[in-house]
């Protein structure tokens, strides 16, 4: 693995520059480069480890939970709306990013954390006829035809219901969505038009916020999170 160098590190890590030479680096997973690791969010932002070494040893005892899945690698990377979980001590998160696409890890009930919000990247057709649906957060499950590719399920985390949908957010107009990059990050509102370009360019969405303000992001930065309001306030958050 290539080893990254703190000087390097994108800001929305949120480290110290000169602590050392070099940092965690990001192992590959569904999460874009920016993706926070595990280990550096254990140690520099939970201050849960003074350490490396002691963030291999929780990892290694096996006390975190990411998206209802043990994790002993402090590479894995975080991204937004993971979940993670520390079961010996009763601490639960749901990661998000503030305006600046810093990490933030928002403290939410045990009951809350065995569900996850989840993005749909596309669809697959595999032999017999069944579609698998595979979602930005890497997991995949065979579903139907009633999802489309960026909407929205929440599914749950649970051994007895994993990736079992409870609800689902098309991407329609109408439906409320939250911005996941760019200059509008965390902005949330309703859609009001999706704009198909017929080029290279990317699709562009026009949003409205509650306060009837519209503004406008490329279509990978949308992401659904609800349909008349937001389904955020059932980790307490508030969109």
């Amino acid at each position: 693995m290539t080893r990254t160098k703190r000087m390097t590190a994108p800001d929305a890590w949120q480290i110290a520059r000169k602590a050392s030479k070099y940092v965690i680096s990001p192992a590959c997973g569904p999460h874009d480069a920016s993706a926070l690791p595990i280990g550096i969010w254990i140690r520099d932002h939970m201050n849960l480890a003074r350490n490396t070494k002691e963030v291999k040893k929780i990892l290694h005892d096996r006390n975190v939970v990411l998206n209802g899945k043990v994790v002993t690698d402090e590479h894995i990377g975080i991204g937004v709306f993971d979940i993670v979980s520390f079961p010996k001590i009763d601490k639960h998160y749901l990661i998000l990013v503030d305006a600046k696409r810093r990490h933030i890890g928002r403290e939410i009930l045990a009951e809350a954390s065995k569900i996850q919000l989840v993005k749909i990247a596309n669809k697959t057709t595999l032999a017999g006829g069944k579609t698998q649906i595979n979602l930005t957060s890497g997991a995949n499950f065979i579903g139907d035809n009633t999802y489309k590719g960026k909407d929205s399920l929440v599914i749950g985390l649970s051994d007895d219901d994993r990736n079992v949908v409870q609800q689902h957010f098309p991407f329609a107009v109408g439906n409320t969505a939250v911005i996941i990059g760019g200059q509008h990050t965390m902005k949330t509102g309703k859609i009001v038009e999706i704009l198909i370009q017929q080029s290279s360019l990317p699709n562009r969405v026009i949003l409205e916020d509650a306060a009837g303000e519209k503004f406008e992001s490329v279509e990978d930065y949308v992401y659904m999170i609800g349909t008349s309001e937001s389904f955020l306030s059932a980790w307490g958050v508030d969109a």
